[in-house]
């Protein structure tokens, strides 16, 4: 399905993702973890408003999967991102809306390969066969005007959520397997901001 912001999911892009405007989604090769702290099931599945069984099941289908420690047999703990659980957010909102699964996977590979600064300052539209990246209200408004969204996550708020709620859980760090009680993954960012500065 084309559109006039770009091309539809998989074809061939009408802009890159670098050039201004919202574009359509593509899919994108996903950056290795450096997080400190990681997210049990039950965590990221309370953080992310979802059912255990829709995190196995996700996990399971390789649309979410962690990207902190899998669980590779039988009593193993997967353990999540603070990205991972925000990602599982939105996956939720959009299924709840109707949006293509190919056009959440796609997505969800987006997301993954972005820098955090880029998340925090990013909303997503969709007009339930393309899912779009727009970076200012002005590239929202251009969306709206073309006709392509009817829906949108503000990715930044979904950070916000996500952030609330982990800082009310338990996380644990992944070098040493301590418990971390409250832990605030604004903390652990705020850090890894501070480290790319110098």
């Amino acid at each position: 399905m084309r559109s006039s912001g770009g091309s539809a999911v998989g074809g061939a892009l009408g802009r890159r993702l670098g050039e201004s405007g919202p574009y359509p989604l593509r899919e994108s090769a996903p950056e290795p973890s450096a997080e400190v702290v990681g997210y049990r099931g039950p965590t990221a599945c309370a953080a992310a408003g979802i059912t255990y069984r829709q995190l196995d099941y996700w996990g399971r289908t390789g649309l979410v999967e962690p990207s902190v420690r899998a669980a590779p047999g039988a009593g193993a703990q997967r353990l999540y991102s603070f990205r991972d659980v925000v990602v599982l957010k939105i996956v939720k909102r959009f299924l709840d809306t109707g949006v293509a699964l190919q056009n959440i996977r796609t997505a969800v590979q987006h997301l993954r390969a972005r820098e955090v600064c880029d998340l925090e300052r990013m909303t997503l539209m969709s007009d339930g066969a393309t899912v779009y990246e727009c970076s200012s209200p002005d590239e929202v408004v251009n969306l709206l005007q073309g006709g392509q969204g009817i829906f949108g996550i503000a990715v930044g708020v979904v950070w916000c959520d996500v952030e609330a709620a982990l800082s009310q859980l338990h996380g644990e760090r992944i070098d040493t397997g301590e418990t971390l009680v409250g832990n605030n993954p604004a903390d652990e960012l705020a850090r890894r901001r501070r480290d790319r500065a110098v």
